[in-house]
């Protein structure tokens, strides 16, 4: 057998990542030869993949990408096993890849993404591919577990990522593009973020929602000893403070806890003469 060089593992290892033992031995047990090395690492990735498929991927990072022209944004949740991975430059570059080619390509689900080639910084490998090769690098269940995308075509798209990455937003609104409506729209998705919304507007609440925290409300108020012909009142009020919980319009705005987000939209439109209404937004939250 030839004797490996140091510069071939320095080049199986710059092209792939993979540790230099490694890099070595799949050298070694292809004679050299770069491009079979390569797929033996592959390989390898991909039985690692199959070995770890049944550990818990609980950990890992929200990556939000906007388009340069705030018409579309993306936004995934990629995992691994432990934060210690999450936090590497390797993870958080793979999940950067993997949301620039999603918003590059339209992609608007992780089941779709899987066969997205994720280009020359990554071999050519699709994601599905690149996982199983990521995995078998960083030695941790690698997991797309979700992504979503929107698209404005008359309005804006923004998003919001808190520091750490573990919890982010995206949301379209519909508005005429410049800087102060680009920095209110920034606010509504840090709004979506921080308060958890479940729908835009009152009347989009699931019918099933409204009628279990009303029998939750009702069941509350007779423990208590409410009497019976006041339970309906209550009910109606508790049933207030639960819209100003889930519904964007109807919260208490983060920067103005005086303010409805609705009454900020108001404004905004007066001020400016021009409409801005929200009309979709995406929330992740690790683990969720």
């Amino acid at each position: 057998m030839s004797q490996i060089s140091a510069k071939a593992v320095k080049d199986l290892r710059d092209k792939t990542g993979v540790g230099m033992m490694d890099c070595k031995k799949a050298l070694e047990e292809n004679g050299g030869d770069m491009q079979k090395a390569i797929e033996y690492l592959r390989k390898k990735g991909a039985a690692l993949a199959a070995k770890r498929a049944d550990r818990e991927a609980s950990e890992g990072a929200v990556v939000v990408r906007i388009s340069d022209a705030s018409d579309a944004g993306v936004i995934l949740e990629l995992n691994c096993e432990t934060d210690f991975v999450a936090r590497g430059g390797d993870f958080t570059g793979f999940a950067e890849s993997i949301a620039d080619a999603a918003l590059a390509g339209g992609i608007d689900s992780a089941e779709k993404m899987m066969n997205v080639s994720l280009g020359e910084a990554y071999n050519g490998e699709t994601v599905e591919d690149a996982i199983k090769s990521m995995t078998g690098k960083l030695g941790e269940k690698i997991d797309l577990k979700r992504l979503g995308m929107l698209a404005a075509k008359d309005g804006i798209v923004s998003g919001y990522v808190h520091p750490g990455s573990k919890l982010g937003a995206l949301v379209q609104v519909k508005a005429a593009g410049n800087d102060e409506s680009e920095g209110l729209v920034k606010d509504i998705a840090m709004q979506i973020a921080a308060s958890a919304p479940i729908v835009v507007e009152r009347a989009a609440v699931p019918r099933e929602y409204v009628e279990k925290e009303k029998e939750i409300f009702r069941q509350q108020a007779l423990s208590q000893g409410k009497p019976e012909q006041f339970v309906d009142k209550i009910i109606t009020g508790r049933l207030e403070k639960y819209y100003q919980e889930v519904v964007l319009l109807e919260q208490s705005f983060i920067k103005d806890s005086n303010a409805r987000v609705r009454d900020v939209l108001d404004d905004f439109a007066k001020r400016h003469d021009t409409p801005i209404d929200v009309e979709s937004f995406i929330r992740y939250q690790l683990g969720e």
